[in-house]
């Protein structure tokens, strides 16, 4: 009999014959030596690290009840993820989005289309437009460090435009500040952690609650200077 990881204790079995793992006393949802089979098409799913938030859909799908898709998708169509890069950021935005696309969303690739030199702005400011107006779901937008596109971002209306560096930052940004528009540094991270921020950062939810009234605030500010 295999040991519990982690000093957790035994959930069951998968469809599969496989033991889960509930961890103890872990923060926010326990760390299972499970991957979820949308998110294993971008993850390493035996890295701990990579795997969170799965624990409550496990829970709750043994016990019968509904499980909610984390990377949901709209009745009717696809969701759509607004895709941008400039010339530093084109080469990852080339290599995710088919990884995005394999995931179960529609891309909208508003540039650049090779690596010959543009202005990070220009592309910054057509991720957030589309997500802005309600044209596409979320935005990703990818240049040398992250930084500029995430300021120009967050100057479009409706826009909670977040930078991140690792899986902690994506989620946070999600769970805590309900970010709609993802911006990454090509030259400050690798690919395969690009990819590992982007499943995250797709599939995790708001949090709500608390955090509700805290976006309302920044919401409520934006307002004041949009009139």
């Amino acid at each position: 009999m295999p040991t519990a990881p982690l000093g957790g204790k035994p959930l069951g079995r998968t469809s599969h014959g496989k033991r889960l793992y509930q961890r103890i006393k872990a923060p926010r949802a326990a760390v299972l030596v499970l991957t979820h089979p949308r998110i294993a098409k971008i993850i390493n799913p035996m890295d701990e690290n990579e795997i969170r938030r799965i624990a409550q859909n496990v829970l709750a799908q043994m016990s019968g009840a509904p499980q909610p898709d984390p990377l949901p998708a709209s009745p009717a169509t696809k969701r759509v993820v607004a895709l941008g890069a400039d010339h530093g950021g084109f080469d990852l935005k080339e290599i995710l989005k088919p990884e995005i696309e394999v995931s179960g969303f529609t891309v909208t690739d508003v540039g650049t289309y090779s690596k010959e030199a543009v202005d990070y702005p220009d592309f910054a400011h057509a991720v957030a437009q589309l997500v802005g107006t309600g044209k596409a779901w979320r935005g990703i937008m990818i240049d040398g460090a992250g930084i500029g596109s995430c300021i120009v971002a967050n100057k479009v209306p409706n826009v909670r435009a977040g930078m991140a560096y690792d899986l902690s930052s994506a989620m946070n940004s999600r769970e805590h500040n309900d970010t709609n528009t993802l911006t990454l540094g090509a030259g400050l991270i690798g690919v395969n952690l690009a990819k590992q921020i982007v499943a995250a950062w797709l599939a995790t939810d708001f949090g709500g609650e608390r955090h509700a009234k805290r976006v309302d605030k920044i919401k409520s500010i934006e307002k004041q200077y949009l009139k």
